[in-house]
């Protein structure tokens, strides 16, 4: 069983409260288990005063505290395959002039947080409260921690790409906000495998080098690896003596995932295969493979 933040109706409003979220129900994504705070108010129990990036980035004459930077998993792209759990971090530096003492961030994938139906995935924070740490006497930089399950949050492939990055910081007075929905984006993708096999080994000078090998990609439904069909895959090289590899062509996966392609022996070297990546699926590189030419 696993702690998730949520939002529940208590005495005609909307608090946050915690939802255990049995093994047995991993596969119930209602509107209720994907609900995303809409609002200040949810988040610290406190009305806001702005409720756009717009506004928390720029009306620093008002009492609303100015968010000015949201970074999620190191500014890296989050990447899952089909069963391991990924803990990542995540950071919001806000300022107001009784100082920052909470922050709240939330990934979302959908299109209106105010409209359940439109949302099909949210991921939560770990925490009840972010860690802020001062950097002066107005600013601070918060963190909050954001554990992925995929056969929970990432339950459909088509969940795979760009979500919403929601933030909300608090001020030292406990009574000034800043929230929006709308923040910044992060992208989740589905985790990639690639092979080679380069033969025969060795080769006679001039002979043919038969490169193979396959492009898979983490399937969110099944929980299984797939071919990768149609994807353009550049075949390296590097000579014995070098520490730089050339590409020699580019090829595509066929409807298996798979790849192969010939090349001739001229001398001793390591190919290799390159993917560049998309929106959905991170890009990865095999170890080279080793050819003596004789």
């Amino acid at each position: 069983m696993r702690i998730r933040a949520t939002v529940a109706a208590a005495s005609g409003a909307l608090a946050l409260s915690a939802l255990a979220v049995p093994a047995a129900h991993a596969d119930d994504h209602s509107a209720a288990n994907l609900h995303v705070p809409t609002s200040a108010a949810e988040v610290f129990g406190t009305a806001a005063k702005g409720s756009s990036k717009a506004a928390a980035a720029t009306r620093a004459a008002t009492a609303e505290p100015v968010i000015s930077k949201v970074v999620v998993n190191g500014g890296k792209n989050i990447v899952l395959g089909t069963t391991a759990s990924k803990t990542i971090s995540v950071s919001l530096t806000a300022s107001h002039a009784e100082g920052v003492v909470d922050a709240y961030v939330a990934l979302w994938h959908g299109t209106d947080p105010s409209s359940p139906d439109t949302i099909d995935g949210a991921i939560l924070p770990n925490e009840d409260e972010a860690r802020c740490t001062k950097v002066n006497a107005t600013t601070s930089t918060c963190k909050l921690t954001f554990t992925i399950y995929p056969r929970y949050d990432l339950y459909k492939n088509p969940l795979a790409g760009t979500w919403h990055v929601a933030a909300g910081a608090l001020a030292g007075n406990y009574n000034d906000v800043a929230y929006t929905n709308f923040y910044s984006t992060a992208r989740v993708q589905r985790l990639s495998k690639l092979t080679v096999n380069a033969a025969p080994e060795p080769v006679k000078k001039g002979g043919t080098i038969t490169v193979t090998g396959k492009l898979s990609r983490a399937n969110w439904e099944d929980h299984a690896y797939h071919g990768y069909t149609g994807q353009s895959v550049k075949l390296q090289f590097r000579k014995k003596t070098s520490s730089t590899y050339t590409t020699i062509k580019t090829i595509k996966t066929n409807s298996t995932g798979n790849l192969k392609t010939t090349v001739k022996a001229s001398v001793d070297g390591y190919w290799r295969y390159s993917f560049a990546g998309t929106s959905t699926t991170p890009a990865v590189t095999t170890a080279g493979d080793f050819v003596d030419v004789k």
